[in-house]
């Protein structure tokens, strides 16, 4: 079993938001207009994406990328699927979990339903329009275990969404996924990652306090960020 690194979400997130700082240029004074975006990754990046929006005086927003599980273990991504409708699938796992495209079509549809919940919940609107074009994106999450997710949130905002520059911020994933980012990213953008231990279960064993973060808790946030949403 791995070292506890973190406290809890908001002292990971304090130590990203440092990191963040130094990686990035000087941000914005209050009051000026931000060319930078942060996109967390609900529910518990919506907790490390708050702190760090505030620290690089940057607009929040979340982004929802839904995990796409195998037919014998919903726990084992098989891919995963974006706002629009477009998805990632891993091709070798398909093959060795025997997963058919009836399967992937059907689990689509159903993670869809899911996502459009999410983002009418948390920010009041399933389109994005043009806020994130030609913007720094700073996309944040708790950590990452196989990365699915954060691979298929990057490659949307890196084809999708035409955005200036990503980075790519979370406080520990094993180094077999930070190299599996490293590699979707271009030589511009930035892959942050505090700890990447070789030895790697689960994102909760760093942390001393891994509570489930609730769907109110994350509409708390962007409640507060302003947006327009009922609790």
């Amino acid at each position: 079993m791995g070292p506890v690194i973190f406290r809890d979400r908001i002292h990971a997130a304090n130590k990203l938001a440092e990191e963040l700082k130094q990686q990035l240029k000087e941000p914005e004074k209050k009051g000026e207009s931000s060319s930078t975006v942060v996109l967390a990754i609900p529910r518990g990046g919506v907790i490390i994406g708050d702190i760090v929006a505030a620290k690089l005086n940057a607009k929040l927003d979340v982004v929802v990328s839904r995990k796409i599980g195998a037919p014998s273990d919903p726990e084992v991504a098989i891919g995963a699927i974006m706002p629009d409708g477009s998805y990632f699938i891993n091709e070798n796992i398909v093959g060795l979990v025997n997963a058919p495209q009836d399967y992937v079509d059907s689990a689509v549809n159903l993670q869809m339903r899911e996502i459009e919940r999410r983002l009418m919940n948390f920010r009041g609107s399933k389109e994005y329009h043009k806020e994130l074009e030609g913007k720094t994106l700073v996309l944040v999450d708790d950590g990452m275990a196989t990365g699915a997710t954060m691979i298929s949130a990057a490659r949307w905002l890196k084809l999708k969404q035409n955005c200036r520059e990503l980075v790519i911020g979370v406080p520990v994933a094993p180094p077999d996924t930070v190299e599996r980012l490293k590699q979707i990213v271009e030589h511009h953008d930035k892959v942050i990652v505090l700890y990447s231990p070789a030895s790697f279960r689960a994102v909760a064993q760093f942390y001393k306090d891994f509570e489930q973060v609730t769907d109110n808790e994350v509409k708390l946030v962007m409640k507060r960020r302003g947006y327009n949403i009922d609790i």
